[in-house]
């Protein structure tokens, strides 16, 4: 059905493996030393690439480059061949991950002797077909790029342009209209395959003209979902979130309301909140020629798009339609747990996916009779060798799933990588990093604006779009190295209150595919902030973020000795490559 996801190189005069791991519009490379360590004069690595049918390989770039005699770092963006990566594993995104064929990736050591001079060792080489869909016409993940504060976006799009691209807060996010003279292609490009994705479906249901739509929103002021949403007319059913601030008279779920009811009808569009949050994001697309649904943890909004790392995934067929018809239906239905928790929707069912084991229940369910919280837990506690999430909220909804993770992390022998959300003075939203040690590393507020040591320039400030998080998945991937590989995702937040209380969905998926795309995500959020946190460090220090040269004094150490005396480091090398 689908190509290789993970592939080796095999060279076997290589000093060193490769393995390439099929991300979504990315890939992970995961390197290690054959022999017990690397000679002292290794100096990191060389990657390079070539697109599919293309006659020649181009070098990635490192934006931290080796001193000069005088200490100076470059500030130029450097080959990888003169300022190799000193990790064992590096995530990529082609420029062109879409193109059919394979990507061919060249990994070649580099070595510094003692007069700074570079030499090469043996390559090891690997082709892999990355394409768009993950099971092309069964099922689809796609992620926004979550990376507004990032050398990349300033790069292409500036600094001080978020105001030009974003509203300043959601309310008026049906209003606005970019007015970056590059805002097409910028909001193309931070809202990544996501958004392609949702937008995508919705094309489709405008196209197909029987197709009955069926969507649940919790927040909803992006304003192409809004016009396509009006585009279906009477073909419309949606239920949108009242809680809190949505239900005031001047939010924009209560504009969205009022122009889906003049263009639906107002009878096919219902406000509520469950016991406390009408929590999904969901579409479904019922008719002759299209039959899917978008689910995750993408919120139709600004933010949800274009600054939030968000999931959003593509279920294709009658068996996928089925349960998230019923589920609507439901929700119409009841507003409250006493009613809907008693429903087949509050159950687990299977997404009917030819080749792959995909079940989804839906929130709130009954305390007493199929909560999930407690099985979610004990899943974690059954982890084996590797345990990856991204959980928006974790810190600050303590329960099973929280302390299941904890036991987890103390374990020495098993990976532990993930990342969580959390408020600092209110309003502004950090982030912790859950290292492999086992310590969590804060990632402050000002470390995802502009405050960045050189050679780096400076990044967007502020939080247009809305004020919220940034970190907004909720999926967490268990063993994925095994054939037990299952991954844990949807709107829900793995709290007591996503549980019991909220309209939420949650898909339960044990495919090794599927789990290799979510933990190449996690894996490239997690090292984007946990730099964040080396960024912090070397500005406290005064002092440049630089490459480190081979050891030639007494009680020197090589870049890579952590990477072979700490325990979770070497589990981490050796799991990947």
């Amino acid at each position: 059905m689908a190509a290789e996801f993970q592939v080796i190189g095999k060279n076997p005069r290589a000093l060193f493996t490769l393995k390439l791991h099929r991300g979504e519009g990315m890939l992970l490379l995961g390197m290690n030393w054959k022999t017990a360590a690397p000679p002292r004069d290794f100096s990191g690595f060389a990657i390079e690439y070539r697109e599919p049918g293309g006659d020649r390989f181009f070098a990635l770039k490192n934006r931290i480059a080796f001193s000069d005699e005088h200490g100076s770092v470059t500030s130029a963006t450097l080959s990888s061949r003169l300022s190799p990566f000193q990790k064992f594993r590096w995530v990529h995104f082609p420029r062109n991950a879409e193109m059919p064929g394979e990507f061919v990736y060249r990994v070649t050591p580099v070595f510094m002797n003692d007069n700074g001079e570079l030499s090469y060792g043996e390559a090891q080489e690997a082709s892999i077909e990355l394409r768009r869909e993950t099971f092309p016409g069964l099922l689809n993940v796609a992620f926004t790029r979550g990376f507004v504060s990032s050398q990349a976006f300033v790069d292409r799009y500036g600094a001080d342009t978020l105001s030009t691209l974003l509203p300043e807060n959601a309310d008026e996010g049906l209003r606005f209209r970019p007015t970056h003279a590059e805002a097409q292609e910028a909001l193309a490009w931070m809202g990544f395959e996501a958004r392609k994705a949702i937008l995508g479906v919705l094309d489709e249901a405008v196209a197909d003209l029987d197709a009955q739509v069926r969507v649940v929103a919790y927040d909803l002021c992006e304003p192409e979902v809004v016009s396509r949403l009006k585009k279906l007319k009477g073909r419309l059913k949606i239920i949108i979130d009242d809680s809190d601030h949505h239900g005031m008279a001047d939010s924009a779920e209560s504009a969205a309301e009022a122009l889906l009811g003049k263009s639906a009808g107002k009878a096919n569009v219902k406000r509520h909140h469950m016991n406390n949050l009408q929590h999904n994001k969901t579409i479904v697309v019922d008719g002759p020629l299209v039959q899917a649904v978008v689910c995750g943890s993408t919120n139709f909004t600004w933010r949800g798009f274009f600054v939030q790392a968000n999931n959003a995934v593509v279920l294709r067929g009658s068996g996928a339609v089925g349960p998230f018809l019923g589920a609507f239906d439901n929700y119409w239905r009841y507003d409250s747990v006493k009613e809907f928790g008693k429903t087949e929707s509050s159950e687990w069912m299977d997404l009917g996916l030819e080749g792959i084991d995909a079940r989804v229940a839906f929130s709130p369910h009954d305390k007493k009779r199929n909560a999930l919280l407690k099985t979610i837990a004990e899943d974690i506690g059954t982890t084996t060798s590797s345990l990856l999430y991204s959980l928006a909220f974790l810190y600050q909804t303590p329960g099973a799933v929280h302390d299941a993770i904890a036991g987890v992390t103390l374990r020495p022998d098993t990976f532990v990588y993930g990342m969580s959300d959390k408020k600092v003075k209110g309003r502004l939203s950090g982030i912790d990093l859950q290292l492999p040690d086992g310590k969590v590393a804060p990632v402050r507020p000002s470390a995802l604006t502009r405050n960045v040591p050189e050679p780096f320039r400076s990044e967007p400030t502020g939080l247009s779009g809305g004020v919220g998080n940034r970190m907004h998945h909720k999926f967490l991937v268990i063993d994925f190295d095994k054939p037990s590989a299952r991954v844990y995702l949807g709107s829900y937040n793995f709290s007591e209150p996503a549980d019991t209380r909220n309209g939420e969905n949650l898909l339960f998926i044990r495919d090794r595919r599927i789990a290799v795309s979510y933990v190449v995500e996690a894996i490239r959020l997690f090292d984007h902030y946990h730099f964040r946190v080396c960024q912090e460090e070397a500005k406290r220090e005064k002092r440049q973020l630089n490459l480190k040269r081979p050891p030639r004094a007494q009680g020197e150490e090589p870049w890579w000795a952590e990477d072979y005396r700490d325990g979770r480091k070497i589990r981490d090398r050796e799991l990947f490559a």
